[in-house]
């Protein structure tokens, strides 16, 4: 291995703690009203996301001292740990339900999201893979046949909770590790076409997926319904205006828009920040996207390369799916905004991923 920097990206991690300091900013802001109705606390969820926060910051302080090379040899158990997890939550009775997917598992008073942690298993798992068998990526039998079959293995557990936008997020992520890796393009296109029928298979077998389309499609066709969502995201968006109306000031977030903290916090944020606000949060992913290619770009190795890669694919994609959704140029999707929503597991998966890029970094080139 090249000797090891002193420090790590130091902007990468600036642009880290920004984020998630605006997210507990708008965590309380979106949260408050709601959480003084259901639990007499206004502080509730954002006590909660300081907790997994502080927890998140110690796993990427931890994780970026660590040698990412040490993953190579841990990446075969936590894959299959993962699979383990995806397999105990679909357990009745075990598996907890929450927002008509059965995707959680309850630890002490808090709870565990398993295809979270099958999100950043895979990437570290492709990583091992891919940069000892690159030569084979070229060809169906020995490069991705047994890539695709992994990864759709993992798809389809985590379809039976169901839970579509985490799935689609990592299909997506180790699609990005792939292409990176050499894949041919001729091959990408039988692969689009087969993912697109098997994603119209998807949308067409529950009547809830296709009403998300028609909905995107024309949101007012069912406006207490379907259409519910969007139309509220659109109407926090819009008063927003260029400076917005005043941190703390959302109408929205008073029943209008359900549980505002979570998937549509960014809502939130544009109609109180307006779009400077916006804008800024935009910037800083930016940054922290820019700072993270420039690592993979810099990686002493191959297993550093697709590491890092993976990482950044998955936040980036994170954050197109998520602002996409909010201002209604995709169909409603569960997916969190990277850092800023409120959520235990995506926010300490997040920052601990964050962790293992640091490391790399610390070994970069240039």
């Amino acid at each position: 291995m090249p000797k090891t920097k002193t420090t790590p990206d130091f902007i990468l991690i600036a642009a880290t703690l920004a984020l998630l300091a605006v997210g507990m900013i708008m965590v309380y802001s979106a949260s408050a009203v709601w959480a003084d109705f259901k639990f007499a606390d206004s502080f509730f969820f954002l006590k909660r996301q300081l907790f997994f926060a502080a927890l998140g910051i110690i796993a990427m302080v931890f994780l970026m001292q660590i040698d990412y090379w040490a993953w190579r040899s841990w990446a075969k158990l936590l894959l299959v740990v993962c699979f383990g997890l995806l397999v105990i939550v679909l357990i009745p009775g075990v598996g907890l339900v929450r927002g008509g997917a059965q995707s959680w598992l309850g630890v002490g008073a808090f709870s565990i999201q398993p295809s979270e942690f099958m999100k950043i298993a895979m990437i570290v798992f492709l990583a091992k893979y891919l940069s000892e068998k690159q030569k084979y990526i070229t060809t169906w039998k020995k490069g991705l046949f047994p890539t695709l079959g992994l990864v759709l293995t993992a798809f389809a557990l985590i379809m039976l909770q169901p839970d579509l936008g985490t799935g689609m997020v990592m299909v997506l992520t180790c699609v990005v590790m792939v292409f990176i890796a050499g894949a041919k393009t001729s091959h990408f296109l039988v692969l689009a076409m087969i993912g697109l029928g098997g994603l119209v298979g998807l949308v067409l077998s529950a009547p809830y997926r296709l009403m998300r389309i028609v909905s995107f499609l024309d949101p007012w066709q069912d406006p207490l319904g379907s259409g519910f969502q969007i139309i509220q995201s659109l109407y926090a968006i819009g008063p927003g205006g260029l400076l917005g109306l005043g941190l703390g000031e959302s109408r929205q977030k008073y029943f209008y828009l359900p549980e505002p903290q979570t998937d549509f916090i960014y809502a939130i944020l544009a109609e109180e920040l307006g779009f400077i606000g916006g804008v800024f949060v935009l910037i800083l992913f930016a940054i922290l996207l820019w700072r993270g290619l420039r690592i993979a770009l810099h990686a002493p190795d191959l297993f550093g390369t697709f590491l890092a890669t993976g990482i950044i694919g998955m936040i980036a994609i994170q954050v197109m799916i998520n602002i996409g959704v909010v201002t209604g140029l995709m169909p409603v999707t569960g997916i969190t905004l990277p850092l800023l929503s409120y959520g235990g597991s995506s926010l300490t998966l997040m920052l601990s991923s964050i962790g293992i890029l640091l490391s790399v970094s610390r070994f970069a080139r240039a």
